[in-house]
């Protein structure tokens, strides 16, 4: 009897963690395909803040307009996903871009920028998109340490070019958008975080590894195609 109570208590425990992994999944595939459409649809990414509430919205939105950020994104969630204490990193990539707002707003020039904006930080953002897709298809050969500080430098360039749209905005716009801005960031790599754990990222076998290359190879070749456009 308790044998069947403690299987029957087991299988509904993954049944609810697979429910619950299938929500995070069909989340991040909305976000992609709408950030997809926004995208191929040429939607513009300037836009001028007048308030706190816009300035929030934006926030919200601005890191899933870009499909080379919002893979970036879900790319380092996947990744922490390998590590027991795996969310620290994401925890920094969210800090740094955070950073990299503020270093704009201060109107602090990172390595580069002072070239030609929008060149120089899309081809840095697409870069590290680029690293991630190769990390995604050998994950035995993560190291924690490499990882991090890939996603603080992402973090920055990504911070860094949000920011463009608020240089001009007030203190509560500025914090309201930084709020916006976190909120989404944590949201999406925590939830590409879960999954990861749900596939079983720290325990690699065959029938994942596949898998986990093919989304490499695709980070890689989203990075390459916003590379090339960064650089025409």
């Amino acid at each position: 009897m308790f044998k069947t109570k403690l299987s029957e208590s087991r299988a509904w425990g993954e049944l609810n963690t697979s429910k619950f992994m299938d929500r995070h999944l069909g989340a991040i595939a909305a976000l992609i395909l709408m950030s997809l459409l926004s995208s191929l649809s040429g939607t513009p990414f300037d836009h001028n803040i007048s308030n706190g509430w816009e300035a929030f919205v934006w926030g919200l939105a601005d890191p899933v307009i870009s499909l080379n950020c919002l893979v970036g994104i879900v790319a380092i969630g996947l990744l922490s996903s390998v590590f027991v204490s795996g969310a620290a990193i994401a925890g920094c990539f969210v800090l740094a871009t955070v950073l990299g707002i503020v270093i704009h707003i201060f109107q602090l020039d990172l390595p580069g920028t002072e070239i030609a904006f929008a060149e120089s930080v899309g081809a840095a953002i697409a870069i590290s998109t680029i690293v991630f897709g190769t990390m995604l298809m050998m994950p035995n050969q993560l190291n924690f340490l490499v990882l991090a500080l890939v996603g603080i430098s992402a973090g920055l360039f990504q911070g860094y070019a949000n920011a463009e749209s608020i240089v001009s905005a007030g203190t509560i716009s500025v914090v309201a958008y930084i709020l916006g801005i976190a909120l989404t960031l944590f949201a999406v790599a925590m939830s590409a975080r879960e999954i990861g754990v749900g596939m079983g990222m720290g325990e690699i076998n065959r029938t994942l590894s596949w898998k986990i290359s093919l989304a490499g190879f695709a980070l890689c070749a989203i990075g390459i195609v916003f590379l090339s456009n960064s650089l025409i």
